[in-house]
């Protein structure tokens, strides 16, 4: 297991359940887990598929039953089960019942389903949101097909504007976020940028690197209200 710590961010390179037991202090759960495609369907196209590069993880729909859905009840319980999840729509009904569901709504969409065009995306609330009974969030929110900028060698990377919304939705300035499938670190740029802390957990090398790159990054050009970044540190754990 390999860790990063960069300022306010902690990163594990390792799979989900391992690293979990070491993870201590996170308040909500952030993640977009594998969606379970395997060679693509759904709304994601085969040519985007075939650029996923996991060598630890077949993005199968019986690996999320068995691998993902696991490491999503053990990380909404490490965060007294208050969390956020984009599931995607083939293995939705795989997951633990929410408390709430929106959409990710993408009017520009190119991808198609059996039934027609696939324009959204489910979102996935757990536990009581941070701000209840003070102010009213939404819950579906519009997203374009822009990737988030330094993520384009990820064959999925999420648009940072709509994952700095959820995150201010889901968590307090001054909380920890944990990402459990960070894949290029977009939940750990947005916290970065927010003022929250950040726990994140990918079991892909070259998308961890990715991850560190960003996540450094954005910290050497914070918000105003965002104090002056630290030195990464590297550390190995057995």
């Amino acid at each position: 297991m390999r860790v990063e710590r960069i300022h306010d961010a902690v990163l594990y390179l390792g799979s989900c359940l391992d690293v979990l037991q070491h993870v201590e202090g996170a308040d909500v759960l952030v993640t977009d887990p594998p969606y379970g495609i395997g060679g693509g369907s759904g709304t994601i196209g085969k040519s985007r598929a075939h650029k996923h590069t996991y060598l630890s993880f077949e993005d199968t729909a019986e690996n999320v039953r068995g691998s993902v859905i696991p490491a999503i009840e053990a990380a909404l319980a490490r965060c007294n089960g208050r969390g956020v999840v984009t599931p995607g729509p083939k293995c939705l009904t795989y997951y633990p019942v929410p408390s709430a569901f929106g959409a990710l709504y993408q009017p520009a969409t190119c991808a198609l389903n059996v039934w027609g065009r696939a324009s959204s995306q489910p979102i996935y609330y757990y536990g009581r949101p941070p701000r209840i009974g003070k102010d009213i969030g939404d819950t579906t929110y519009r997203i374009d097909n822009a990737q988030s900028e330094g993520a384009e060698d990820h064959p999925c990377p999420k648009p940072l504007s709509t994952w700095k919304q959820l995150v201010q939705l889901a968590s307090n300035e001054g909380e920890t976020v944990l990402d459990t499938f960070m894949g290029s670190g977009t939940t750990g740029v947005a916290c970065a940028k927010l003022g929250r802390k950040f726990i994140g957990i990918e079991i892909e090398p070259k998308y961890f690197d990715i991850a560190c790159r960003r996540i450094e990054a954005a910290y050497k050009q914070p918000d105003l209200f965002i104090a002056k970044p630290e030195r990464a540190k590297q550390e190995a754990m057995l």
